[in-house]
């Protein structure tokens, strides 16, 4: 593979996650809600979520999943079941100043990747840009074992030059909410992202 098709597929791939969508407003939500520690574990399960994608393409599996659509549909409405549980969770009870100065702990980690995961495995956006995308930037047939490797590192690598920006400005916007009303309005404001995630990656149905 060349350096110019690297190239192509990395700018392709940052054009694509930079445009807001599910998996930007639930990574928004988390941060605002959990703080950037937090929503780094979620911006990782996205970014395996796309690495699960370019993995199955690079193995051919492109006609498995569109014959076998039942699968990712089912993986789709678990995602939408996720991200609306989480939005009844900020609403009903969300952050307060104590979870937001004691919200270090390592419990969340998995929850965050999980999260993000579902998210993108949910979101067939990101499933077209992999089937329908990638096999015109890459040469499927041609890629080697090295290859391959250098663009799972190319795919993290943009995806976090992508996502950590938003994540970083939103866990900031959190640190200046200090009373009891603008906490209220912040867990609001996470659980409203949350269900606008749900319901984009709902409402998509191809």
């Amino acid at each position: 593979m060349t350096f110019a098709g690297f190239v192509a597929y990395s700018g392709a791939l940052a054009i694509a996650a930079a445009i807001p969508g599910p998996g930007i407003t639930a990574l928004i939500a988390r941060a605002l809600g959990s703080g950037f520690r937090s929503a780094v574990f979620m911006a990782l399960g996205l970014v395996i979520g796309d690495l699960s994608y370019l993995t199955a393409v690079v193995l051919g599996l492109a006609m498995v999943a569109q014959t076998f659509g039942t699968i990712f549909l089912l993986i789709k409405w678990a995602g939408v079941a996720y991200l609306a549980y989480l939005a009844w969770s900020f609403w009903n009870s969300g952050i307060t100043a104590e979870k937001i100065e004691a919200r270090s702990g390592g419990g969340g980690a998995f929850a965050g990747v999980l999260s993000g995961l579902a998210v993108t495995l949910g979101n067939p956006k990101t499933m077209i840009f992999y089937i329908a995308l990638t096999p015109t930037l890459i040469d499927l047939h041609a890629i080697t074992l090295a290859d391959y490797g250098v663009l799972a590192v190319v795919t993290v690598l943009t995806l976090l030059v992508v996502l950590i920006p938003y994540l970083a400005l939103a866990s900031k916007a959190r640190w200046f909410l200090q009373s009891p009303k603008a906490l209220k309005r912040l867990n609001r404001t996470a659980a409203a992202f949350m269900a606008g995630a749900a319901l984009a990656i709902a409402g998509r149905t191809s």
